[in-house]
């Protein structure tokens, strides 16, 4: 089994974290604001760091309720600097310090570590994509340099890093083990788990799980790590709890369907969960086209046998990037279970509110809402789908994923739905950065902000 010690072995950095003593930042005073660095690689329309900071920088709506971060951005430093960059003009109008370097945005010009979190955002940007056709985002470079600073300072705060720890799994774990060494309260992954259920799908304590399946209609490697996430947030309250994937599988084409004639993945709970989505009147999966399995349109799978012998499945049938299942059939149960998530208006910008929300909860706890080894055992599962996809569809058997961890309840930091009753998509989507007293007159209904 994936341990503590197992991963400090021959993760490098982690000797040296050793060698420093390392402490935790003093608790805030009550009701004093947060302060909060922001590193990104671009900030841009819609980018991660744009959808992300404006619910720092804004009130946003959660369940329902205007609600207020309760922290301030103090400081950003950004990796590029696009044609349409926001950063510029959202840092004059909010007093944000533009900063030279992550030491700088972390220390804010002085010795000492000045900040009580750290959002690193390294998503979109002009980056290389590999030969396996992974986008090579910075996020360990990211991180190691967060980690420099707090080496230097000897002390450590929260830190959020934005979707999978990373394309390389040697890093990825590399990132995990040095977080646990040095004793950062680390958090990381989708937004799309918090998202609105519809029907509301809660699986009950220690369900035995015999297959599951996560569905989506994005594009490849990016989405499948969303989808990923939607399959593990459930599998990890599996009785048992979770022990980790066993072997990892990625098919397209008609390799895909010979696998459900097979009795690879089943067609009937793939068809659950996307009557949840869809409704009745839906088109059968098997009338969907079948185009070529080289062609971006194909649909394909990511097919995950489980340590504990669960079964469970990421496809990719929709045409949509905005439209995410899930089902799956427990124990003794005729019939699958399933849910769809609803994002919102605005396409998938909405699924940021709960995503913040999350992450202030992380800075103000000093603690992950949920494991930060979800987003770890996704991500290796991705790097074992990219690595089988690259290699003619082969079956990748996957030692190092025998990661247990037992799961924790974030039903309170999930989007209920509430809030799509004041916000809809009657409501013109704001370009850049928008002061939220303008929003908030066009949305009665919220009540008063609150602080949380």
């Amino acid at each position: 089994m994936l341990t503590r010690r197992s991963l400090l072995h021959g993760a490098a950095g982690c000797t040296l974290a050793a060698s420093f003593p390392m402490s935790a930042m003093p608790a805030p005073e009550p009701n004093r604001r947060l302060k909060i660095a922001a590193i990104f690689t671009e900030c841009r329309h819609r980018s991660h760091a744009h959808v992300i900071l404006e619910n720092f920088l804004e009130p946003y709506l959660f369940n329902g309720r205007w609600t207020e971060a309760g922290m301030d951005v103090v400081s950003f430093w950004q990796d590029q600097h696009p044609p349409q960059d926001l950063a510029a003009a959202m840092a004059a109008e909010y007093g944000v310090r533009t900063c030279g370097s992550v030491r700088e945005a972390l220390c804010l010009g002085g010795n000492r570590l000045a900040v009580d979190g750290v959002l690193s955002i390294a998503e979109h940007g002009e980056y290389p994509t590999n030969e396996r056709g992974q986008k090579e985002y910075p996020r360990k470079r990211f991180f190691d340099a967060i980690v420099e600073v707090f080496r230097e300072t000897g002390q450590v705060v929260p830190v959020f890093s934005d979707k999978h720890l990373s394309y390389r799994w040697d890093w990825a774990q590399e990132m995990y083990a040095t977080a646990r060494a040095m004793k950062i309260p680390l958090m990381a992954g989708s937004s799309v788990p918090l998202a609105e259920r519809r029907p509301p799908l809660d699986l009950p304590p220690g369900a035995e799980i015999e297959e599951a399946i996560s569905i989506h209609g994005g594009p490849f490697e990016v989405y499948d790590f969303h989808a990923l996430e939607v399959l593990q947030s459930f599998m990890e309250a599996r009785k048992g709890g979770e022990a980790g994937v066993a072997r990892i599988q990625f098919l397209s084409g008609d390799a895909l369907w010979k696998a459900a004639d097979e009795g690879r993945w089943s067609e009937a709970i793939a068809e659950a969960a996307r009557e949840a989505d869809l409704g009745r009147d839906r088109p059968a999966l098997r009338s969907l086209p079948r185009e070529a399995a080289q062609t971006p349109a194909a649909p394909w799978g990511i097919l995950a046998e489980y340590r504990d012998g669960t079964r469970g499945a990421v496809l990719r049938f929709n045409r949509t990037d905005i439209r995410w299942s899930f089902g799956c059939r427990l124990k003794g149960e005729k019939t699958p279970r399933a849910t769809s998530f609803n994002v919102g208006p605005w396409d998938n910008r909405c699924l940021f509110k709960a995503l913040s929300h999350a992450i202030q909860a992380h800075f103000r706890n000093r603690e992950a809402p949920y494991p930060v080894e979800r987003t770890l055992l996704a991500t290796g599962m991705l790097e074992a789908a990219m690595t089988s996809r690259h290699e003619g569809a082969r079956v990748v058997d996957t030692p190092d994923l025998a990661i247990a961890y037992a799961a924790k309840d974030f039903r309170a930091l999930r989007e209920t739905g509430a809030s799509w009753k004041i916000l809809t998509d009657a409501i013109p989507e704001p370009i850049g950065f928008e002061r939220g007293r303008v929003r908030r007159k066009q949305l009665p209904g919220a009540g008063e902000c609150t602080d949380e």
